[in-house]
């Protein structure tokens, strides 16, 4: 079997019926549902699209909450986390809250996770006003809990 790897948006090529699948691998479909996959291609279903094998395998993967503070309702801060989560290869999710905050978790390596705070907590998105961000339940895992990085309403 061919095991060159073709990454993909997950929109246009989908590897399962999931529609959260990250790339696309000639003839995956009967490698993952097969019994004993290669560990290569486990490894690779289950890493974000920016992430290298070394990363997942190697470094630290944290997961971290989040919840922002100011004017950040109305101004696209989900839509601009969601492209920023992807950008650095992290998975997660964020929705807006009925208090007024936007809320969210990201999970990925510990130095990309510390570069999403960054983001969150002094840029957001183009018109937000950031008055605080608060960063809780930060703990390391084992391997990504989550697949893709998703608003949720």
């Amino acid at each position: 079997m061919d095991y060159r790897y073709h990454l993909h948006r997950a929109s246009h090529v989908p590897l399962t019926n999931r529609k959260d699948c990250w790339c696309r691998v000639k003839g995956a479909r009967q490698l993952q549902e097969s019994p004993n996959p290669p560990p290569s291609l486990s490894l690779l279903l289950r890493r974000p699209l920016g992430m290298s094998e070394g990363e997942s395998a190697g470094s630290k993967l944290l997961s971290v909450d989040f919840e922002i503070f100011g004017h950040v309702q109305g101004v696209c801060f989900r839509m601009y986390t969601e492209k920023k989560g992807l950008q650095l290869g992290l998975v997660g999710w964020v929705r807006n809250t009925c208090h007024g905050t936007v809320e969210g978790q990201v999970q990925g390596p510990a130095h990309r996770v510390d570069e999403m705070k960054q983001w969150l907590g002094k840029e957001g998105s183009p018109s937000s006003r950031i008055t605080k961000a608060s960063f809780t339940n930060q703990r390391t895992v084992g391997e990504l809990e989550l697949s893709g990085f998703k608003t949720r309403f």
